[in-house]
C-alpha cells in the first residue's frame, strides 16, 4: 500500500506533538500536566506511583545520582522548581508531592514522618532509584530525617533545609515560639479545617512573603490544599509531631552518613541549629554539619535557589 507525502507528513506532525506531549510530562493517557512543568524547561516529566497504599505524583528530570525533594508547608513539589533544571545537569531529581498534598492522593491516616518516609522508600524502588539523596524543607525535612533514619543503607546523605526536628534538642524552643503560633492551631481537632476552607489563598499568603512569591505562586498552593481531603492531610500531617518526637526520640543507632543542617540565615530556627546538631550527635549522628544560607529566611529554595543548588550539589556528589 502506497502512503502519499501529505499522508506522512501528518503522520509525522502527529508524532511530533506526541512526542512533545511526553516530554512535558504527560506520562499516561488522560492524567492532567501540571503547569508548573512549562517552568522548569525540556527533560521533565510528571507521574504516578502507587506506594505504601496511596498514589504519589512526582516530578522527574535529569540523569546521575539520584536526588530526592520534599516540600514543606505550605508548598507542594512546585517549591524545588527553581532548583530542580539547576541540579538536573549532574543528577536525577525527583521532587515529591508528600501524602495527601498535590497531586499525590490523601487517605484517612499515615501522616506521621515515619510512615510518609516508607511513602517516599516504596516511589524510590519503584523507580528504580539507589543510593539516594535526599532533601527537606519544613515538614518535608522532617520526612528526610525519618528516611534516612529507616533506611540509611539506601541512602548518601540527608540535607535537611531550614528544617528543625521534633523531639530532639530546642525542639520546645520552636513549637514556643510566636512565629510558629500554626502549629498548635493547625494541630487542633476540625477547627482549622473549617475556618482555612475557601480561604486557603488568604491563609497561605500569610506565611508566603510578596517579595518572594507573586499572586500566582500562593493560588496555585492555594489549590494543591483546596479539596476537602488535602486540607484535612495538612492538619493530620501537624497532629502527627507527636507521634514524630516519640519516633525520634527513640533512634539511637549509630549512623555515619553526612547529615547537613541548612537553615536560612536570618530564621529564627538557624539560632537553634548548633542545639540541635548536638542532639543528633547524642543520637549516633556522627557526620553533622550546619551550612547556614546566606541572605535567606525560611523558604530558602524559592529564595535562593542557585545558593541551594550549589549545596545540595556539593554534598550529593560526595
Amino acid at each position: 500500500m502506497q502512503i502519499s507525502d501529505r499522508r506522512i507528513l501528518k503522520l509525522l506532525a502527529v508524532f511530533v506533538v506526541a512526542a512533545c506531549a511526553v516530554i512535558q510530562g504527560q506520562s499516561a493517557p488522560g492524567q492532567r500536566i501540571d503547569p508548573g512543568l512549562a517552568t522548569l524547561g525540556g527533560g521533565f516529566v510528571s507521574g504516578t506511583a502507587q506506594a505504601n497504599g496511596t498514589t504519589l505524583h512526582y516530578v522527574r528530570g535529569g540523569t546521575g545520582p539520584a536526588v530526592i525533594l520534599l516540600h514543606g508547608f505550605p508548598e507542594d513539589w512546585y517549591a524545588y522548581h527553581r532548583v530542580m533544571p539547576l541540579l538536573a545537569k549532574h543528577f536525577t531529581v525527583v521532587a515529591v508531592d508528600l501524602r495527601g498534598i498535590g497531586g499525590s492522593a490523601a487517605t484517612p491516616g499515615g501522616y506521621d514522618a515515619a510512615n510518609m518516609a516508607e511513602d517516599v522508600h516504596q516511589l524510590a524502588e519503584h523507580l528504580h532509584l539507589e543510593h539516594v539523596y535526599v532533601v527537606g524543607h519544613d515538614i518535608g525535612g522532617m520526612v528526610a530525617y525519618a528516611f534516612v533514619r529507616r533506611y540509611p543503607e539506601t541512602s548518601r546523605g540527608v540535607m535537611l533545609l531550614d528544617a528543625p526536628v521534633p523531639g530532639l534538642g530546642p525542639w520546645d524552643a520552636v513549637k514556643a515560639n510566636p512565629i510558629t503560633w500554626h502549629i498548635h492551631f493547625q494541630q487542633t481537632p476540625d477547627l482549622p479545617e473549617k475556618l482555612i476552607a475557601g480561604r486557603e489563598a488568604i491563609y497561605f499568603r500569610h506565611f508566603l512573603d510578596s517579595g518572594t512569591f507573586s499572586d500566582a505562586d500562593v493560588a496555585r498552593y492555594a489549590q494543591a490544599y483546596a479539596a476537602p481531603e488535602h486540607l484535612r492531610a495538612l492538619m493530620e500531617i501537624y497532629r502527627a509531631f507527636p507521634a514524630n518526637e516519640k519516633f525520634n526520640a527513640a533512634q539511637r543507632s549509630a549512623i555515619s552518613l553526612p547529615l547537613v543542617l541548612a537553615p536560612g540565615e536570618n530564621s529564627p530556627f538557624e539560632k537553634l541549629m548548633p542545639g540541635f546538631a548536638e542532639a543528633l550527635r547524642d543520637h549516633g549522628f556522627a557526620n553533622v554539619k550546619i551550612e547556614v544560607i546566606k541572605n535567606s529566611v525560611h523558604y530558602v529554595a524559592d529564595e535562593q535557589p542557585e545558593a541551594v543548588a550549589q549545596l545540595i550539589e556539593r554534598y550529593a556528589s560526595l
